[in-house]
């Protein structure tokens, strides 16, 4: 029905059009007398006929190509976030404001279309301008906001407890799973920010073929349930994208300067880079190391030897998180638990070893 009722003013406009175009032919070529009038109006009839039934018959091309263009634009919006498109919108007004006040310095040009042509030139350019300036100036709404509340809590003298900045976390470290029991200490503040970035890597880890992978992230999507549903702490979904970088890295640490946020992580190069570009890390793996009972030299240790070491005649003892204690001559003791003197501890990025050498024969050496 609708595209009959289309079709229909489709046709009356080209009517419409056939016959302006004819009387405006006709009244620049002969003038309309009374032996003429019945040609005049046969021709009027004829050219009506001719504009009407031309786009009748390309109707529905035009309908077809339209409800095209329409879907398109719509498939387009659908991507675009609502803020781009109502700051797009408010950009667009005040560029066609200003091109319009630009524009009537341009009637007054003597020589003819011109200044229809720069008025036009003038128009595009603003509305362009326009849109990509008010879309491009999104990423600074936030600091803005932030600007306008501390500037309103000065007022006010308000002096409220100040919010913790976003965390953002990676895909190394929800698999790890210790977030979660950082979180449920309460050493990690809120809000826990997860991209959806980060959630569409997940899904695609737990759905591989390759058992391993697909174990740690149904363990990744594990934790985060965990998080979400036992935990007494704010998670948000974040779904800015950044289509235009490839790396996942790289847009969790653009995502961390967008939000003023930081990124907690485990991986090591990642903690490296985002130091590099001065975005703010928090390391389970660093923080696993700083809460490590201290271990001086001199102390003694009572652990149990389980294997041999890289170097001759060593033995490698653990402590019960995971610290390597590298025993001198401790190989004869595999499967022993004895008493140990520390001799020094070395400290690295990957993590804490200790250096010991059974007591017997620290004793015998004294």
């Amino acid at each position: 029905m609708i595209n009959r009722i289309v079709r229909g003013i489709l046709s009356a406009l080209g009517a419409l059009s056939g016959l302006l175009i004819y009387i405006f032919i006709t009244n620049n070529i002969i003038t309309v007398t009374r032996d003429n009038f019945l040609t005049y109006g046969i021709g009027i009839i004829i050219s009506s006929l001719i504009g009407g039934g031309f786009l009748f018959l390309l109707a529905p091309w035009l309908i077809n190509k339209g409800r095209d263009i329409a879907s398109w634009i719509e498939n387009e919006l659908a991507n675009v976030p609502i803020t781009n498109i109502a700051l797009g919108s408010v950009g667009l007004i005040i560029g066609l404001i200003i091109a319009y006040l630009i524009s009537q310095l341009t009637y007054n040009i003597p020589i003819p279309f011109v200044g229809t042509i720069v008025s036009t030139i003038v128009y595009i350019f603003m509305a362009y301008l326009g849109v990509n300036i008010a879309t491009k100036k999104i990423e600074e709404l936030p600091n803005l906001q932030a600007m306008f509340k501390k500037n309103v809590a000065k007022e006010k003298g308000n002096k409220k407890e100040h919010k913790g900045c976003p965390k953002i976390l990676d895909t190394s470290v929800i698999i790890d799973g210790r977030i979660a029991d950082i979180c449920k200490t309460g050493f990690i503040e809120g809000p826990l920010v997860i991209p959806e970035f980060i959630l569409e890597e997940l899904r695609h880890i737990a759905d591989s073929s390759v058992t391993i992978k697909r174990n740690r992230g149904r363990r990744g999507l594990d934790i985060l349930n965990k998080i979400q549903k036992e935990l007494d702490i704010e998670v948000k979904i974040n779904d800015k994208t950044f289509d235009d970088i490839p790396e996942v890295d790289t847009k969790l640490l653009k995502l961390a300067q967008f939000l003023d946020g930081k990124v907690v992580t485990n991986d090591y190069n990642l903690n490296k880079v985002a130091e590099f570009q001065g975005v703010p890390v928090l390391n389970i793996n660093e923080l696993a190391n700083a809460v490590k009972p201290v271990v001086l030299p001199g102390e003694e240790m009572f652990v149990q030897v389980i294997k041999d070491g890289k170097e001759s005649g060593q033995g490698l003892a653990y402590l019960d998180d995971g610290t390597m204690i590298v025993v001198e001559s401790g190989k004869k003791y595999i499967g022993q638990n004895i008493d140990v003197l520390v001799t020094s501890v070395l400290q690295t990025a990957a993590g804490r070893m200790i250096f010991a050498k059974p007591k017997s024969m620290a004793d015998k050496s004294a």
